[in-house]
């Protein structure tokens, strides 16, 4: 169900019903979940909110009598966020969850220092000054960082696999977002080390993707970082790798859904069902102090036949026995 408050769109999602779990509930009160969401609503069931529902149906929770649920889509303008924050802090929530990179987890922490707050998918939390530590937060957030040591190299062995004579790399960041260097600079020590030459690009806005592809002409390939504004805008950056003939390189399965090559990163999935037991241990009484910061357990590698197809790229026998998904 949605509704305009104050000219933004809000999305109320469905109640769930727990168990009796906390104080909360035991003096009769229902406990409200907020959800800070960096996209768009899907346009069908699924999607990283879905995932994240079911990892909590998974725990026990029914819908309907004690947890409301209430989302805030930014729809890929990270502008929106601090204004959507401090609508969910007014709702009032009693559990915060940041769901989406860096600038959200931010959003959500400039906006209250009380609310419990779940980041789901963080690059360097530590880096970024959301929490003092992986094992001891401090403060009101905690959750599951996507920092992986070597997974920005891998991303690139990968990608010179497909590419055999690959010497040249265009690269798609947004300074805007505050993990966006830290992102560049690991890719640039990765591509150092490949003897690979990186053409860094900034696209801080949707009207500067065109230019950026035009100005990567003369590359071999392109990897897009990991940014909200990027997944939201996927299917059109695909398709502009394509008109320029650049292989890519993704963060996530979802642009090699929507016609990119190939994604090797963390499973967004597997991070969103982990998010839930957050959730579920603060509702319970746990302090977001006490509870470590995980990392990544699961990865993913997915291909796109189709697309390699259409580039003239030739997907290695190997890779397509080790990928998770090869879309037809």
């Amino acid at each position: 169900m949605r509704l305009g408050t104050l000219g933004l769109m809000v999305t109320l999602a469905w109640g769930i019903l727990v168990a009796p779990l906390a104080a909360a509930q035991q003096a009769g009160k229902m406990p409200r979940l907020g959800i800070l969401a960096s996209g768009s609503p899907p346009p069908r069931p699924g999607g990283s909110v879905e995932t994240f529902l079911h990892g909590l149906r998974d725990l026990g929770y029914v819908e309907g009598q004690n947890l409301v649920i209430a989302i805030r889509y930014a729809e890929g303008r990270p502008e929106r966020l601090p204004e959507l924050a401090a609508d969910l802090v007014r709702h009032p929530v009693d559990v915060l969850v940041a769901a989406g990179g860096t600038p959200v987890a931010l959003a959500a922490k400039r906006a209250t220092t009380t609310i419990p707050i779940v980041m789901t998918n963080v690059g360097d939390p530590v880096e970024a000054g959301l929490v003092a530590s992986l094992a001891r937060p401090g403060g009101n957030l905690t959750g599951l960082s996507s920092m992986s040591p070597d997974i920005t190299g891998k991303r690139l062995e990968l990608l010179k696999e497909v590419v055999p004579a690959l010497s040249r790399v265009a690269v798609l960041w947004n300074p805007a977002n505050p993990s966006a260097a830290l992102q560049l600079q690991e890719l640039q020590t990765a591509a150092r080390a490949l003897q690979l030459q990186v053409q860094a690009l900034e696209v801080r806005g949707p009207d500067e993707f065109d230019h950026a592809f035009n100005a990567a002409q003369g590359a071999g390939a392109v990897v897009v970082l990991g940014d909200p504004m990027f997944t939201q805008h996927r299917t059109r950056i695909t398709a502009l790798a394509r008109r320029s003939r650049l292989p890519g390189m993704y963060v996530f399965r979802q642009f090699v859904e929507a016609g990119g090559l190939m994604s090797y990163g963390v499973s967004l999935s597997d991070l969103w069902r982990r998010a839930a037991s957050y959730v579920d241990k603060i509702l319970k009484g746990a302090k977001p102090a006490d509870l470590p910061v995980e990392q990544p357990m699961k990865f993913e590698l997915v291909l796109n036949l189709k697309t390699a197809q259409a580039l003239g790229v030739t997907l290695p026998p190997h890779l397509l026995v080790l990928a998770d998904q090869v879309i037809q």
